[in-house]
């Protein structure tokens, strides 16, 4: 069955001006090695539904066209996975104490993961949410 949202998914809210925040650029790294890693921004509703295959500038050869269904459909039952949210790019330069939130965790195959970050400058809390 297809669904409109990828098994991991996530939603920052900036509680400094108790507003979604929109635009953070959000990667995703998980797996087996070799680690594969996707990338998004979030929307106006400061989520990320989706997230496409990471290139980096310095890469060459193919674009990458792996899914996260892929890679989830590789492991055995348990993987870890690290969000990392620039805040700094967000707030700006020397404007908050985090310039980068990096947040690990479990994933058992066949759940759905949807991960809220609660934002402000100079502090942060995340937790799993549904």
């Amino acid at each position: 069955m297809a669904t409109d949202r990828d098994p991991i998914t996530c939603h920052v809210l900036d509680t400094s001006v108790g507003r979604p925040a929109r635009g953070i650029h959000v990667k995703l790294e998980g797996g087996h090695a070799p680690l594969k890693t996707f990338e998004s921004l979030t929307d106006d509703d400061g989520r990320v539904k989706a997230w496409l295959p990471y290139s980096s500038v310095h890469s060459s050869g193919d674009v990458p066209t792996y899914t996260i269904d892929d890679v989830l459909s590789e492991v055995e039952d348990k993987s870890t996975w690290t969000l990392r949210f620039d805040t700094g790019s967000y707030f700006g330069e020397g404007k908050t104490f985090f310039p980068e939130v990096q947040v690990t965790f479990s994933v058992l195959k066949g759940q759905h993961y949807h991960v809220p970050l609660l934002l402000s400058p100079y502090s942060y809390t995340t937790y799993r949410g549904s």
